[in-house]
This record gives structure tokens, sequence and C-alpha cells, in this order.
């Protein structure tokens, strides 16, 4: 009964976020952002034990290996648009996924941080997966740090990003893809799949590439 509960309990907290994401236009009113506060304090309040839980919602989690699969849709669909921008995708992903980096790092730097903090920083704007691989691989690496910052990255990137770049005056749908994919990842391209198909498919070259320049540049400079 009580993983029942869990699980009902989980899909409902994410269906009020959508009540409120389309009743609202504060950007604090993302699906995840609140589902996750909603089960957090829920979990806090009644005592139930996290690995229960998570038994519990199996299928949801199971259900994510189909839904990264689905995103090669937009791409099939939009490829020839992507093919067309090859060379501004390559380039905007490594410098996005660089600068990210590198700022992890100066602010670990200059904080001090502990070794599993600093990659954990440096990696935050990896897909979380990709982040638990490299702190598991790495002496003095965290996984469950990793991906509570990955995790929290691309909340934050999902929540203010779209209105950010708003601000700044960017509209083209590849641009802001690529912003969001690169920052925010999956959480980041389930938003900028609700924008266009387009700016989906873009933001899904952004999770990807940005993941693979991640794993291949932070575990070939880390301990130098």
């Amino acid at each position: 009964m009580v993983e029942l509960a869990c699980l009902l309990g989980t899909l409902a907290a994410y269906g009020v976020g959508l009540r409120l994401q389309g009743r609202t236009s504060s950007p604090l009113a993302n699906p995840t952002l609140i589902a996750i506060l909603v089960i957090g304090a829920v979990l806090e309040l009644s005592g139930l034990d996290y690995g229960r839980y998570e038994d519990a919602t199996d299928p949801i989690a199971f259900l994510l290996g189909p839904a990264v699969v689905a995103l090669a849709v937009p791409l099939y669909v939009e490829r020839a648009t992507l093919l067309d921008h090859t060379r501004h995708l390559l380039l905007g992903v490594l410098a996005g996924a660089s600068v990210a980096m590198a700022l992890g790092a100066l602010v670990a730097w200059l904080a001090r941080f502990s070794d599993p903090f600093t990659l954990a920083v440096t990696t935050r704007t990896a897909t979380s997966p990709v982040s638990i691989a490299i702190a598991e691989q790495l002496d003095g690496g965290a996984p469950a740090l990793s991906a509570v910052l990955s995790i929290s990255s691309g909340l934050f990137a999902a929540t203010f990003g779209p209105s950010l770049l708003d601000r700044l005056g960017v509209r083209l749908p590849v641009a802001r893809g690529l912003a969001m994919g690169v920052t925010g990842h999956g959480i980041g391209t389930a938003r900028m799949l609700q924008e266009s198909r387009l700016a989906g498919a873009t933001s899904s070259v952004g999770m990807g590439l940005g993941g693979l320049t991640v794993a291949l540049v932070v575990p070939g400079l880390w301990g130098l």
C-alpha cells in the first residue's frame, strides 16, 4: 500500500507542477522542481526510508531509458537543420562546456573546496550519469554529491534559463536549445521540447556532446 502511494504521489506531485506551470508565467513553476520539493518534504515529515521510496518508483525510473531513446525522434526530423549548423553546434558546445568547467574549477580553487566538491562542481553541467561515472573512476570523487549538483544545475538552468535567454535577446531555437542542453542537460532539454521541436533537438545535441566533452577533459586534467 505504501509503495503504491509513493508511486501515485510522485505522479500527482508532477501533475500539480504541470498545472501550475500552465497557469502562471513564474519560472519557479517547474514541474520537476515542484515534484522534488513536495516529495522531499513528504519523505522528511513521514520518516519514510528513501530506499523504500526508490524501490516503489522503479517503474518511473525505468521509463527514463525509453524517454532518452525517444529524443532521437526530433533529432531525426530536424537532421537537415542540425547538419546545416554543424560548425556552430560544435563550437558552441566546446565553448560552453569549457567555460562551465573552467568557472567551476576557478570557484572551487578560490573557495578551497575539498576534492569531492571540486570534482562535483567541475562536472555539474554533465548529465548525472556522466558526472556519477566520472566521480566513481577518479580518486577523491563522491558520486552522490556529483549527482546532486548535476541535478541541481539542470533544475536551475531549466527554471531560470529561458527567461535569461529572453532578456539577452536570444530568440533562435538553435541557439536557445544549445545553451540549455549544455547547461541544463536532460531537464533543460525537456524544457526546450516545450518550446519547439528544433529547440529540443538542438538541446539534445548540446546535452550529448557537452557530456562527452566533460567526460574527456576532466579525467585527463584531474590531479594536475
